[in-house]
């Protein structure tokens, strides 16, 4: 009989505060993004790798961040996390070059890889002795996530406006030390036998690395050129080879027989279009509010706290109410249909325009919709598998969230450059270009709502078999 930690509420302050740093990690840079690019030399369709380079790390390195954990014991990867978080903070905090930025952002995601899935293992270790204790504990920690989204928003814009961008970075050193100092507070479990997938980590990684580089580069190569097309085929080879390692190796990173699990295939698609839609609005929204309202980055961060703070009281508060009653394929297919419609109200800003009329209202729909498909999308994915396999399940569907934000980012940040966004001073052509960027999000938006609606298996409410507080990642503000 286990013996139950008396030190476990202090250790999940612990683990809500690593959920929340990793959370405010994906936000705070947001209001920073025209500073930065102002001093490193950052194009505008360069722009996207600050946030690209930490989700393609994260996203790649998080199945292994999960493996590592079981193997090594979870308390020593969320002390390395740490600890990789922090000096990729250094990097990007001392940047004066783009291509150092970069660095220091993708050593970031790293960091958040290592601790995401560690600190959910803790958890479960500290509370999964108690049904009701363990379900108050993932309500805290789960409410970390969208609190530390919306600190980043305010907190973003007031480091840029009033100290200096490097500041969105700097935070992240005092606070992790700290951290590291309470990690004694965390259980400690010795490690245990087994292999890791190490060739299986490095294929996804690079074949998600260079597909979004081949998106990026495209239009000024061409889509058609040989360099495009190369870039491209190199990329579908090695994820392919990720697959083939995936079935031929012992102990692989993603077992594919996970894939049987009834409603994985479907809540991880519309994961994937969800972060396709989202994310592009996040990074476009802000580049509007500042290169065409001219905002500053404190007025621009504040301007968005109406639609995080939203996010934040539904999926805390409403949502998981929602996802008991009615069940998640309703909730899925209706939200991305809501911010679709959100993002095709976007689509009509001005440049004239007013943070009144052409943003808020748009903004909170979308944010509304985000906030009514994120949790029964994860629920989705987890709620079939088994056991022994919830911990995988969870780490696919995070990624795949990833893997559509980095690419549909890339993909928006392309067409929003052609058809103008990369005029920096020029208003109608940027506004043309954010439009664009927001009427195609909503085209990926709508088509996720409708293939989960008439594809995803109907099944009785996840909350019948699981609590809608076990999500472990990213609401991705």
């Amino acid at each position: 009989m286990s013996t139950v930690n008396p030190r476990r509420w202090w250790a999940l302050v612990v683990l809500a505060a690593a959920q929340f740093m990793v959370i405010m990690d994906t936000s705070i840079i947001g209001v920073a993004l025209p500073e930065m690019q102002k001093d490193l030399g950052f194009s505008q369709g360069e722009l996207q790798w600050v946030f690209n380079a930490y989700v393609i790390a994260f996203g790649g390195l998080l199945l292994l961040g999960g493996r590592l954990s079981d193997l090594l014991g979870a308390r020593k990867v969320f002390t390395a996390g740490w600890a990789v978080l922090i000096a990729g903070s250094i990097v990007a905090a001392a940047a004066q070059t783009a291509w150092v930025e970069v660095v220091g952002r993708a050593v970031q995601g790293t960091g958040g890889a290592l601790i995401a899935p560690s600190a959910m293992t803790l958890l479960m270790m500290l509370f999964g002795h108690d049904p009701k204790e363990l379900g108050k504990a993932m309500a805290l920690y789960g409410a970390a996530a969208p609190a530390g989204g919306t600190a980043g928003v305010f907190l973003g814009g007031v480091f840029t406006q009033w100290l200096s961008w490097p500041w969105v970075f700097i935070i992240y050193i005092p606070i992790g030390a700290a951290t590291l100092a309470a990690t004694k507070l965390l259980p400690a479990v010795g490690a245990r036998r087994g292999a890791v997938d190490v060739l299986g980590a490095v294929t996804v990684t690079a074949g998600l690395a260079l597909a979004v580089f081949a998106v990026v580069r495209a239009p000024g190569a061409g889509w058609g050129s040989a360099q495009t097309i190369a870039e491209l085929v190199g990329a579908a080879a090695l994820l392919t080879l990720f697959l083939v390692v995936q079935k031929t190796v012992r102990e692989p990173l993603m077992p594919l027989g996970i894939w049987r699990v009834p409603r994985l295939g479907s809540a991880n698609l519309a994961m994937a279009l969800l972060g396709a839609a989202w994310i592009p609005m996040w990074y476009f929204l802000n580049l509007y509010l500042q290169q065409v309202l001219g905002y500053g980055a404190f007025a621009s961060g504040a301007a968005l706290l109406p639609m995080t703070g939203l996010l934040m009281v539904f999926m805390t508060a409403i949502t998981a109410r929602l996802l008991a009653r009615l069940g998640a394929k309703p909730l899925i297919g209706g939200g991305l249909l809501v911010l679709a419609l959100g993002l095709l109200w976007l689509s009509a800003v001005q440049p004239t325009g007013t943070f009144v009329v052409d943003v808020l209202p748009a903004s909170l729909v979308a944010a509304l919709g985000m906030s009514l498909a994120y949790i029964p999308a994860m629920m989705a994915a987890m709620s079939n598998a088994p056991q022994e396999q919830a911990g995988l399940a969870s780490g696919i569907v995070n990624t795949t969230y990833q893997v559509g934000s980095a690419l549909g980012l890339a993909a928006l940040t392309a067409l929003a450059t052609s058809q103008g966004a990369d005029q920096l001073g020029n208003l109608p052509a940027l506004t043309d270009g954010f439009s664009a960027a927001f009427l195609s999000a909503a085209v990926i938006a709508a088509v996720g709502g409708l293939v989960t609606l008439f594809a995803m298996r109907t099944d009785k409410p996840t909350a019948t078999r699981q609590s809608p507080h076990t999500v472990d990642e990213q609401i991705g503000v």
